[in-house]
């Protein structure tokens, strides 16, 4: 068995319908896994059974049993039990806050690293590299460490964009990550827009979609990573 990792940028493209531009995405990690197991902890503001069901309905035409990991009294076992896991977004230190609270760290990435698909988007593709030190969340809630899956041994930024609105005066994405790697040059972050998804099968790590990605690295700052490339050096 060989880790089998989808992490996408977002569920949505512009006004797409929820989670639908990730289904061709997606159904490749599907294809010997029918009951998978929904983690929903990023939802702050929404109760996690209408998270839950958002995700069912998005997923349908992959006809799946999906089931919240809320919905079962023992956590970890349900999370064994599963043959996939699906990591949705919303705010990464509640989600990496809550994986903490029930144990679930640790069991994940060994599960991943059996061979048990992970699908995450947003927060849910942040907690799968190194840490959440690359997160663009506001800190709600303190997890005891921002060490997180390390499903992929560098950093990730989902919804990359380096856009600046006309008249506001705060850093830029880039000048954040600038930052990063003043403090820590020797960590990669790979910046994913949206629409677009890092795939890693084994040892080989492949950059999805439309657009490019970006990284970030010591004196290397957004440079350009084309569409399909071939990342696996990253792994090493």
């Amino acid at each position: 068995m060989t880790v089998n990792a989808l992490l996408l940028s977002s569920s949505r493209v512009g006004d797409t319908p929820y989670l639908s531009h990730a289904i061709p995405f997606i159904k490749p990690l599907t294809a010997d896994a029918q009951k998978w197991i929904f983690i929903p902890y990023a939802g702050v503001s929404m109760s996690y059974d209408t998270y839950l069901a958002s995700v069912v309905t998005g997923l349908s035409e992959l006809k799946l049993d999906i089931s919240g990991i809320h919905q079962h009294p023992d956590p970890r076992q349900a999370l064994k039990d599963a043959d996939g896991i699906l990591i949705g977004g919303g705010n990464t230190f509640h989600l990496l806050h809550e994986l903490y609270k029930y144990d679930l760290v640790q069991l994940i990435r060994e599960e991943v690293l059996k061979g048990k698909p992970y699908i995450g988007w947003s927060a849910g593709s942040n907690v799968s590299g190194l840490s959440i030190r690359t997160t663009n969340d506001m800190p709600i809630i303190e997890p005891p460490s921002f060490a997180a899956l390390n499903i992929l041994p560098f950093q990730l930024n989902p919804h990359y964009s380096n856009y600046r609105a006309p008249g506001h005066n705060g850093e830029t994405r880039a000048q954040r990550l600038l930052e990063f790697t003043r403090v820590d040059p020797i960590t990669p972050v790979i910046g994913i827009v949206e629409g677009s998804a890092l795939w890693r099968q084994g040892e080989t790590l492949s950059l999805l979609g439309d657009n490019p990605a970006y990284l970030f690295c010591g004196e290397q700052q957004e440079i350009p990573i084309p569409v399909g490339s071939d990342l696996s050096h990253l792994l090493k």
